[in-house]
């Protein structure tokens, strides 16, 4: 998996390099702000060798407030296939929502404290790269929590909510059915009934996973 990385701190970068290195993973680039991000994945685009994922803080030079995830957005356009993982020293609603609502696939966002864990971290990078989501859980709690006062989720039990937010986590119906205690069946039925009442069709089973989670975050 080829990975650049973006983020101003250099003993920070240097530490995220070594950490996917050591995995096995190519880290093709590293740089301190949003406009070499973009630069540094359009050259390697360019190349014919692009990068299948992209980690970034959501502040970076000049101005230390949105350049990071405002570069992270013009790559979703640019490079629909490309992976985005964004980074944050706190859960900032405004960002995460602007991040996810444009495409539905291959994007995270977690709290810098989540890269302390490195199985989890890897483990979002890996699904970030391959068109999954990782939303950290106490992003999903913040928007979810705000979203409650919205129609598209008045019709959900407390069980499916708990459900939902564990989906928008980017976890599988078995790692939900582990994490709540119950079986893989209920699960399934608890996702089955969300799709429903989100009146989202049979179609692209998937891909109206993510679609559950954004109807959540844009109602």
């Amino acid at each position: 998996m080829r990975v650049v990385i973006a983020e101003d701190s250099v003993l920070l970068r240097a530490g995220l390099t070594r950490l996917l290195n050591d995995r096995g993973h190519e880290v093709a680039a590293g740089v301190g702000d949003g406009e070499a991000l973009i630069a540094a994945v359009r050259e390697l685009a360019a190349a014919g060798t692009p990068p299948d994922v992209v980690v970034a803080d959501v502040r970076m030079p000049p101005t230390h407030t949105d350049e990071g995830v405002r570069a992270a957005v013009a790559l979703r356009r640019d490079f629909p296939g490309l992976g985005v993982l964004v980074l944050s020293q706190y859960v900032e609603e405004q960002y995460a929502t602007e991040l996810i609502a444009g495409s539905s696939r291959g994007v995270g966002y977690l709290l810098k404290d989540r890269v302390a864990d490195v199985a989890e971290f890897t483990e979002a990078v890996d699904r970030v790269a391959q068109g999954g989501t990782a939303l950290d859980p106490e992003v999903v709690a913040q928007l979810l929590g705000r979203s409650r006062k919205q129609d598209a989720i008045t019709g959900l039990t407390p069980r499916e909510r708990e459900v939902l937010g564990l989906m928008a986590e980017g976890r599988t119906n078995s790692a939900i059915a582990r994490q709540l205690v119950v079986s893989h069946g209920a699960v399934e039925k608890h996702v089955s009934n969300i799709f429903s009442k989100l009146g989202l069709s049979q179609s692209d089973t998937d891909h109206r996973r993510v679609l559950a989670v954004l109807r959540y975050l844009n109602s």
